[in-house]
C-alpha cells in the first residue's frame, strides 16, 4: 500500500469525488491509497480515482486471491439474514474515508420483508455531503453486496437527506478508526 505502480493495461475508473467515469491509460503511475470493500482508491496525477476489483490485475494485484479472502471473511455461520445484510453493508466504503458506511452512520434504516420469492430489502442511507458525486456509486455497492446473499430477492437502496448527516452519527468503532477518540 502507498507504493507507486504503473497500470499494466487501460482501466475504467470512477473519479473521486465527482463520480465521473474516466479511463486511465496503460502505464499510468498510480499510488494505491485504500483497498477496502473490494475496490481500490488510487492517487493519480489528476487526483483520486476508484478502480473496481475486476480490474485488480492492472494494478498487479491477484484478484482471485483477494476474492477468496473476501469470500471467507463474508461467510457468517449461524447469523440471521438481517445480520448478514448488515454485515454486507459493513463491506461498503466511501472511497475517501477508511470506515464502512454503517460505522460512519450513513445507514438510517434497513427493512427486510418476506415475499413469495424470498426476501426484499429496503435501505435508506445518506452521504457525508449532499453534493457528493460518489453517492450513486456507494448506493450501488451497497445494493450489490446485499444482492450477493442468495436469500435476497430484491434490494433497494435510497439516498435520503433527512436528517442531515453529522459526525455525531459515527459509531464508537468508526471514531476510533478515524482517530477521533
Amino acid at each position: 500500500m502507498h507504493e507507486e505502480v504503473s497500470l499494466t493495461r487501460e482501466v475504467d475508473a470512477i473519479q473521486i469525488p465527482s463520480g465521473d467515469t474516466i479511463t486511465l491509460p496503460t502505464g499510468t503511475p498510480v499510488v494505491i491509497t485504500q483497498t477496502l470493500g473490494g475496490t481500490y482508491t488510487v492517487a493519480t496525477s489528476a487526483g483520486l480515482a476508484r478502480i473496481s476489483s475486476s480490474d485488480a490485475d492492472a494494478l498487479g494485484v491477484d484478484p482471485d486471491e483477494k476474492q477468496e479472502k473476501q469470500a471467507e471473511a463474508d461467510r457468517l455461520t449461524d447469523a440471521s439474514l438481517e445480520e448478514q445484510v448488515w454485515h454486507q453493508m459493513k463491506q461498503v466504503f466511501d472511497p475517501e474515508i477508511p470506515v464502512d458506511i454503517v460505522n460512519l452512520g450513513l445507514v438510517y434504516d434497513c427493512t427486510l420483508s418476506e415475499v413469495d420469492s424470498g426476501t426484499d430489502v429496503d435501505v435508506k442511507m445518506t452521504l457525508t455531503a449532499p453534493g457528493c458525486g460518489m453517492g450513486p456509486v456507494i448506493a450501488a455497492d451497497a445494493q450489490a453486496r446485499i444482492m450477493s446473499l442468495s436469500e435476497i430477492n430484491e434490494a433497494r437502496v435510497e439516498l435520503v437527506w433527512d436528517p442531515p448527516w453529522n459526525q455525531d452519527m459515527i459509531s464508537e468503532e468508526g471514531k476510533m478508526k478515524l482517530g477521533m477518540m
